[in-house]
């Protein structure tokens, strides 16, 4: 099955692709409300002067099955860079056919080539297909952190408060 299975970089040419994938992965975790990128902050965020992510897309027989999205962090703990995977998707169709762990394969050596201490992801408490990949893989659920966020909207108003 693999023999066709080709993982290449997304280059300036994929934004629109890219988008596709983002709505699809948003759509399966019935976040599409959240979903504000456009084509244009792409081309900034991950092409840009200062860009700072990456994108990869799986295609079988030229059709694009499977895409991640990583970026790099930094631990001062480890006092290395690590790699960040903000996300991993496969068509429906193609799943359950060893796709997303030949993907997930190719970016654990790409973080161990670029020297990274370690890979981190977060995954939906509600999602027990990747639970069950990532625990049969041997990751560690990190149980005792909790993960916050601050929007772009709650960021200028916490600042604008300040002022």
């Amino acid at each position: 099955m693999n023999n066709e299975l080709k993982i290449v970089r997304a280059t300036k040419n994929d934004i629109p692709l890219i988008l596709s994938f983002i709505k699809k992965i948003a759509e399966y975790e019935k976040l599409s409300h959240e979903v504000i990128a456009t084509e244009e902050s792409l081309r900034k965020s991950l092409f840009g002067e200062r860009a700072n992510a990456e994108v990869v897309f799986a295609y079988q027989n030229n059709e694009p099955i499977a895409y991640a999205v990583y970026f790099f962090n930094f631990s001062t703990f480890v006092g290395k860079r690590g790699l960040y995977l903000e996300d991993i998707f496969v068509l429906p169709e193609f799943r359950k056919l060893g796709i997303g762990k030949i993907l997930f394969t190719y970016l654990m050596q790409y973080a161990i080539d670029k020297n990274c201490g370690r890979m981190e992801w977060a995954v939906l408490d509600w999602n027990e297909p990747a639970l069950n990949f990532y625990n049969k893989i041997g990751a560690t659920e990190m149980t005792e952190w909790k993960m916050f966020r601050l929007t772009e909207n709650k960021m200028k108003e916490l600042l604008k408060e300040s002022e």
